[in-house]
């Protein structure tokens, strides 16, 4: 089952370290990360993808989710 960190109507640099946290405990598998604005978007995926995680994102209106997965 995937952990979701709901980052929204957080600013940076709170997104990231929300989702480190989640991400250094973890071996593999699924995350999704919820935010609600761009800048938060790239600096998650940034840190996602230099840790070794693939990204794919989607957004629905205002927000975004995040997929990480390794």
């Amino acid at each position: 089952m995937a952990e979701t960190v709901d980052a929204r109507g957080l600013l940076c640099p709170e997104p990231v370290l929300l989702t480190k946290k989640v991400i250094e405990g973890k071996q593999g598998g699924t995350v999704h990360v919820l935010v609600d604005n761009a800048a938060a978007k790239e600096n998650v995926t940034r840190l996602a993808e230099n840790k070794g995680w693939q990204v794919s994102v989607s957004s629905n209106g205002n927000e975004f989710i995040l997929i990480l997965s390794r």
